[in-house]
């Protein structure tokens, strides 16, 4: 992951806009379109790594997917909640953006620029 990659969901705001703040830094990120591509396991588990965040603090609890499935009874078991988070895309929290070994959250998208 030697450029910048979001993990992106093109039809909300936020993401849009970290998209737009890597642009308009000069940055055109590789783009994974996390609904239509969801991450593996494994790639997961690496995200987990960049983020320095367990799976519980980027999942997103208010997604009728978490909630449908009472997720919360796993919330504290990782390799679970990473099982979820492949069967269910739309629970990650996003946008995800890496830059080498390290990762962020665009939620607020400002904080995109600690990779910049």
């Amino acid at each position: 992951m030697d450029g910048f990659t979001i993990y992106h969901n093109p039809r909300w705001g936020k993401s849009r806009k970290a998209l737009q703040l890597l642009r308009d830094n000069g940055i055109e990120p590789k783009i994974i379109e996390y609904l239509k591509t969801p991450p593996s396991l494994n790639e997961l588990k690496v995200l987990s790594k960049l983020l320095d965040k367990r799976p519980s603090e980027f999942t997103r609890k208010g997604e009728a997917d978490f909630k449908d499935n009472q997720l919360v009874n796993l919330i504290d078991q990782d390799q679970e909640m990473f099982n979820a988070m492949t069967k269910y895309p739309k629970i990650i929290e996003r946008p995800i953006i890496v830059k080498s070994n390290k990762a962020v959250i665009g939620r607020p998208p400002e904080n995109i620029m600690d990779l910049i």
